[in-house]
């Protein structure tokens, strides 16, 4: 006698319908989602892909022409490297046609840190000029953007009552001096890294001799990821400076385009892992008690007035 269920209509549903039931809910997956959610989110893994492609696309090259070479290929030519290139090119005109509002977030932050100043009145001065430094950066990319996609003439004809004057705008000379702009950001950065330094040694010594007897474990977790969060922006500013340096000189400053690829990759990964460890929701504390004291304690782990990722 079998005891097996009949196959049924309803049956055959759950079955093939309702598979994924089969599944238990992923933290993993739900945190991607959260995160990639998010402008900043989809823009940092898009930047890892694009500087993964150019540093990727040299090296399927150089393998096609050493396989002619040695006879292994009919044509030195890498078929994957033009499809990557032309992938690699889609994502970084996508990347620049969403900053097209990334002047607003600017303005916000402008905004809050007169409501809401940092700790010292150095890092007030130095996030003031990051901020006007930014409000110079986005008109200009935008300009010379919409120029390159012949979208805006490069002539424009100012008329008055006695002559029209023409003015020639240049889409390359926008975009490097728009570069140039993000440099000064950049470089005001590595002086709000080492004041930001400062703050957190002090933070440290006071920490230590208030207690006498040692750190307690949270506030060994809290020291742990603002520092984790200074070296991350140390690694992500280290590796925008090479190439906001090359961009911001009319004929570059690396004569092989690899290096954009690794060092692009580098402030792309680093952050992108930032962005993932920012929107990581809290472990659940085992006693009340210990959930008392992780309210109490306000863990600021972004060194960064402002993340400007390109």
């Amino acid at each position: 006698m079998s005891f097996s269920k009949p196959l049924t209509l309803a049956r055959l549903n759950d079955v093939v319908l309702g598979s994924f039931g089969a599944f238990q809910p992923c933290e993993t997956l739900d945190h991607l989602v959260r995160y990639l959610g998010t402008w900043s989110g989809s823009d940092k893994l898009f930047m890892v892909v694009q500087y993964a492609i150019k540093v990727l696309v040299p090296f399927l090259r150089l393998r096609a022409r050493l396989q002619y070479r040695a006879g292994l290929r009919k044509t030195p030519d890498s078929a994957a490297a033009t499809s990557f290139s032309k992938i690699g090119s889609i994502i970084g005109d996508s990347r620049t046609l969403w900053r097209i509002w990334g002047l607003l977030p600017i303005v916000q932050w402008l905004i809050s840190l007169e409501r809401t100043p940092p700790a010292t009145r150095n890092l007030l001065t130095l996030e003031r000029l990051q901020g006007w430094s930014m409000i110079a950066y986005y008109p200009l990319e935008h300009l010379s953007y919409l120029m390159f996609n012949g979208t805006i003439p490069s002539t424009l004809s100012i008329k008055s009552p006695f002559s029209t004057r023409q003015i020639s705008l240049s889409a390359n000379s926008l975009s490097v001096w728009s570069c140039r702009f993000w440099a000064i950001y950049v470089l005001l950065q590595f002086i709000h890294l080492r004041e930001d330094f400062k703050l957190l040694r002090a933070r440290q010594r006071n920490l230590r001799k208030g207690k006498g007897t040692g750190l307690s474990s949270m506030e060994k977790k809290e020291l742990q990821q603002r520092w984790d969060a200074y070296w991350s922006d140390c690694i992500i500013n280290l590796g925008y400076l090479p190439l906001t340096v090359h961009w911001s000189l009319e004929k570059g400053l690396f004569r092989n385009d690899v290096w954009v690829g690794v060092f692009g990759l580098i402030a792309g990964l680093a952050s992108f892992r930032n962005g993932w460890k920012a929107t990581a929701l809290a472990s659940t504390p085992p006693t009340p008690e210990v959930a008392e004291d992780v309210k109490a304690v306000n863990i600021d782990t972004e060194a960064t007035g402002y993340d400007i990722s390109t």
